[in-house]
């Protein structure tokens, strides 16, 4: 099937904007203007109208299996009070009917949006919702997570609990635990959920596709493994079943959590490694994901020097410096790539050493390691990453909240080289652009829009914070397209509209080159096409 498109404005990411493009067995068989279409024969012409056309988007991090659930689940995004989450948990247990020892799983609290009391939730602030139902309330980041007194009581913790390597869990002033998971003591509480079938993960992960086309996106780079801690297989067999039964119509490329030398000693042992594939590229097992720390607004982030705002805290890391090194080193030396969660500046010099020591002791070409996240740095830190060829994984769209808490967070000093990412481009960092979903929307507009004017989405501050550091909006459409095709060694084939590559494109409704940088977070997705096939369209 040979299908024309003309009259549009295509903006191709190759260097020249076009107006037409013939798409042929999935692939742009021609990108031009109107002489394109003298002495054609085509099965099918379709008039853009003088719409809009962009490349087709990538998400380079995000959690597709948490995405899902968030859907299903209790969404505490909005909750702006302690008493607001505690009325709509309750309403969601009564109107749902839940069993009572089921376990009831909610997502998206942020202390730093309560109005009554800005601070963490406890077991007694949950035993208020209920008594009967184990709770599992993870805040936004991910990094932390809230049971109530019949979650501890069923792992065993109601009076005292264990010194957790990497993690840690709050006590009140008796020893007593509050019910405060942080980091890898999060597994207390996950490990004790009962796991998940290979029919609900599918149903998940069906959830966050439709998700991802209403915004553009045909290929994620997803950490899933997490999600089903004892059993990826389980993740790779649900994949596969989709597959099979012609359900999964987006790209995924499995970012492998697998958090301990025996784990990842059992996968190569399987035979998977990066690149292995199913389903003519549907789904691809992509870099190792470790998480070295946690996040900022938890105050988990590993920091080289003490938070500005509690000077007894700098972090925490989740892997002795040995551990760390010896994951990196095995996967390094199978040929896997490595993709490693930083957001500190001292989880980031952590992540080098242990990529630069596997690096020098085993010299390989075109490894492609990368650090997710990287937003507290130094103009050496980013000279680093440069010297080891890295890529960075960076998330604009965190600006939205992250400005409310960087300078009390961090402080001045530090915050003046925090989320530099026009000097990532200006030192010629690799460079990609992701959500973190469900941490943020995976509204890839809203992403360029904080990229572009480094405002939060209500517009402020005015002018933007560290303007010099805007992007354009070329380096920012790059971000989610053909900087992030290289991240999976496929720029060449993807990512771009240009003759020969996958036919993955985006109609949207606006004149996205005349648009101001303010207005941009309005755009919406019209059509989405995987390799030619439109999978969404929202004009029917």
């Amino acid at each position: 099937m040979r299908r024309v498109y003309y009259n549009g404005k295509v903006v191709t990411l190759e260097g020249d904007d076009c107006t037409a493009f013939i798409v042929e067995d999935g692939q742009f068989a021609k990108v031009g203007n109107e002489e394109l279409l003298v002495d054609i024969n085509y099965d099918e012409k379709i008039d853009l109208k003088g719409k809009t056309v962009l490349p087709a988007f990538f998400e380079t991090h995000m959690h597709i299996l948490s995405l899902g659930m968030l859907l299903k689940d209790i969404n505490h995004n909005d909750c702006d009070s302690i008493q607001n989450l505690i009325d709509m948990s309750r309403k969601y247990i009564e109107d749902n009917k839940v069993p009572a020892g089921k376990w009831v799983r909610g997502r998206g609290w942020n202390h730093d949006k309560f109005k009554d009391e800005p601070r963490f939730i406890t077991r007694y602030d949950l035993d208020k919702i209920t008594t009967e139902h184990p709770l599992c309330f993870v805040r936004t980041c991910g990094h932390v997570i809230v049971t109530n007194s019949k979650g501890l009581e069923l792992i065993g913790m109601s009076e005292s609990a264990p010194e957790i390597e990497g993690g840690q869990i709050d006590l009140d002033e008796n020893g007593r635990p509050l019910g405060i998971f942080r980091e890898r003591a999060r597994a207390c509480i996950l490990d004790a959920i009962p796991e998940k079938e290979t029919e609900e993960i599918k149903d998940l992960i069906l959830l966050a596709q439709e998700e991802a086309l209403a915004h553009g996106i045909v290929e994620i780079h997803s950490d899933d493994f997490k999600d089903v801690p004892t059993n990826y297989q389980k993740v790779i067999q649900a994949y596969r079943e989709l597959i099979e039964e012609g359900k999964l119509k987006i790209r995924v490329y499995e970012q492998c959590n697998l958090p301990a030398v025996e784990k990842i000693r059992d996968f190569l042992d399987h035979g998977y490694h990066t690149g292995w594939n199913m389903g003519n590229g549907l789904f691809t097992l992509g870099p190792l994901k470790l998480l070295s720390d946690g996040a900022l607004g938890a105050r988990t982030a590993y920091l080289n020097e003490p938070y500005s705002d509690a000077p007894n805290q700098r972090g925490i890391l989740q892997f002795e410096t040995e551990d760390l090194k010896s994951m990196v080193k095995m996967c390094h030396e199978a040929g896997m790539q490595v993709a490693i969660h930083a957001i500190g500046d001292g989880a980031v010099d952590e992540v080098m050493n242990s990529i630069e020591e596997a690096k020098v002791n085993y010299p390989r070409l075109n490894e492609r390691h990368g650090i997710i996240h990287c937003q507290v740095t130094t103009p050496e830190q980013l000279d680093r990453m440069k010297r080891l060829n890295l890529i960075a994984y960076i998330q604009p769209i965190f600006l939205n909240y992250d400005l409310k808490i960087l300078d009390d967070r961090l402080g001045a000093k530090r915050a003046a080289t925090a989320y530099d990412w026009k000097s990532f481009l200006d030192k010629g960092l690799h460079t990609t652009g992701s959500s973190d979903c469900p941490v943020e929307s995976l509204d890839i507009m809203e992403n360029i829009y904080a990229a572009m004017t480094r405002k939060d989405l209500n517009g402020n501050p005015a002018g933007g914070w560290k303007p010099e550091q805007d992007l354009t909006l070329e380096e920012s459409l790059r971000l989610f397209t053909i900087n992030s095709a290289y991240a999976c060694f496929c720029e060449d084939s993807k990512g771009s509209i240009k003759t020969g590559k996958s036919a993955d494109f985006v109609i949207i409704n606006e004149d996205i080159r005349n648009t101001s940088a303010d207005e941009i977070k309005n755009i919406k997705i019209e059509k989405t096409y995987l390799a030619g096939k439109k999978l969404f369209d929202r004009t029917v």
